[in-house]
């Protein structure tokens, strides 16, 4: 009898006061809020940005600018995703943190080299 209870239990449907049964919806929210707010950041005061200001004052159609950059901001996005999730696929996490950390790194170089040598 203990196991035909077991098993009805677990065929329930999920109690919405359960703090289990939001782990999805809260992990969904943390990751598109930490990635909003990062692009965000990133995007904000950039040449893109910068680029689509200019395009808006030269131009007469804001909103078709508006949805060229948007569309283009999602598709580059979408190409990270694909890239990002094919990378995770074959290379392990600390060595992509690694080859990250040592490209940005070779960037900041380059670019205090260029600095220093104008």
């Amino acid at each position: 009898m203990n196991d035909t209870n077991s098993a009805s239990a677990n065929l329930q449907t999920p109690n919405p006061k359960d703090p289990r049964s939001n782990n999805a919806a809260k992990g969904f929210g943390k990751e598109f809020g930490l990635a909003f707010v990062t692009v965000f950041l990133a995007e904000l005061g950039d040449k893109t940005q910068l680029s689509t200001l200019l395009m808006t004052a030269e131009s007469q159609s804001p909103w078709i600018i508006f949805l060229g950059a948007a569309a283009a901001l999602v598709t580059t996005s979408l190409c990270g995703v694909l890239i990002g999730q094919w990378l995770a696929r074959r290379v392990s996490e600390s060595t992509l943190n690694t080859v990250t950390g040592a490209s940005l790194l070779f960037i900041a170089v380059l670019l205090i080299w260029d600095t220093v040598h104008l």
